[in-house]
């Protein structure tokens, strides 16, 4: 698709208050943007981020793959913050590291590291 200069993935959430304080733990800063009440943006690369949005109806079936340098280092800074974080495993092909954090509504993401 051509033309395309971000993407924004969209997280809803039941609980915006307590979403919000887990995301900046899970982030590790506050967000950069709060364009509305009940939604906060966080820029994550030059062409990506993730919105944090009211949204208890659809709360808890997001997935979302976070391409990273470290998995390692990242899943013990999790971890350092508070943020449950699964032990990192390398896949069957040996191609990629990775680890899962799931936040308080049920949405998950997948840190993914190529080997």
């Amino acid at each position: 698709m051509n033309g395309v200069l971000s993407v924004l993935t969209v997280v809803p959430t039941a609980g915006f208050e307590a979403a919000a304080e887990w995301y900046e733990r899970f982030l590790g800063r506050p967000a950069d943007r709060r364009p509305m009440d009940g939604c906060w943006e966080w820029q994550l690369a030059d062409g990506g981020g993730i919105q944090l949005f009211r949204d208890a109806e659809h709360a808890g079936g997001t997935q979302v793959t976070l391409a990273v340098e470290d998995v390692d280092g990242l899943a013990a800074g999790l971890a350092a913050r508070g943020v449950p974080v699964e032990e990192p495993a390398d896949v069957p092909s040996g191609q990629f590291r990775l680890t899962t954090v799931t936040d308080p509504d049920g949405n998950s993401f997948v840190l993914a590291q190529q080997l």
